[in-house]
């Protein structure tokens, strides 16, 4: 019930995500296009869920929202997933210094300070890189590259645990001894064995990565406007929480959705893998 709830949630802000452009041609809006005669408008057909200070259409800003949000999660997660689970094999696999040098760099990569460090990174001048600020583009590839770098220490940790455990099985020493080499062993015996865990931890990621752009939107160091993102919506809409309440709430909403389907998600993951 929890996953087919989650997915249900997900699925309806991914398809909202996907239709922006034609709920654009159908209202006939430019969410991007600033109209100050109608600032701070209600609900009404025209704008079925009010306009922004600027009077740029809500509804259609959130959808656009939608797309940055939920490709960064995505993107972070699967980022994130990939190179955990590779540390964590690798760690649980060559045992030793190795695995001793892999854990106490996670180990120190825990004992930062998240928020703090992700703030300064998100203020670094990215465009000694070749990543100009201010593109949607390329401030959602620093995004992913940012909470990455801070993503990947639970989830190798995790697939770390796993590993050994499964590791230590007797059918993998059978297999060892009737001469399977170690790729194999890793593919065929142990991968698909933590890929439960792995993917509960992914969902959570998800989740985790969306409130942390949304945060560094927030905060002005995330997505830069005009490009819509749930985040830098509830920035513009500190100072319009009572003369209009609506330009607040719709993106908390849609964070909150989002946040609620991923959990979702990894709480039916984690039940069905315990039937």
């Amino acid at each position: 019930m929890r996953l087919t709830l989650g997915l249900a949630l997900l699925s309806l802000l991914a398809a909202g995500a996907l239709g922006a452009g034609l709920a654009e041609a159908w209202l006939g809006h430019d969410p991007f296009a600033p109209d100050l005669f109608t600032r701070h408008a209600a609900a009404s057909a025209e704008h079925p869920l009010g306009t922004d200070d600027l009077g740029r259409d809500l509804l259609l800003r959130l959808l656009h929202g939608a797309r940055v949000s939920l490709a960064v999660g995505l993107a972070t997660a699967l980022a994130a997933a990939t190179l955990g689970t590779a540390i964590g094999l690798l760690a649980a696999w060559r045992g030793g210094a190795t695995d001793a040098a892999l854990m106490r760099l996670a180990d120190g990569m825990l004992a930062l300070p998240a928020l703090p460090v992700l703030v300064v990174l998100a203020a670094a001048d990215t465009g000694r890189i070749g990543l100009p600020r201010g593109e949607a583009a390329s401030d959602i590839l620093r995004i992913v590259a940012i909470l990455t770098v801070f993503g990947w220490v639970g989830v190798a940790r995790l697939a770390r645990a796993a590993a050994l455990s499964v590791l230590a099985r007797d059918y993998v020493r059978a297999a060892r001894a009737l001469g399977a080499s170690e790729s194999r062993v890793l593919w065929r015996h142990v991968l698909p064995n933590i890929a439960g865990p792995v993917a509960v931890a992914t969902a959570l990621a998800v989740a985790g990565a969306i409130l942390a752009e949304s945060t560094l939107s927030f905060l002005g160091l995330g997505i830069a406007p005009p490009a819509a993102s749930w985040g830098n919506m509830l920035s513009n809409a500190q100072d319009l929480v009572f003369s209009a309440p609506w330009a607040a709430v719709w993106p908390g909403l849609m964070i909150l959705a989002a946040v609620a389907g991923c959990t979702l998600v990894a709480d039916g993951l984690r039940q069905r893998r315990r039937l």
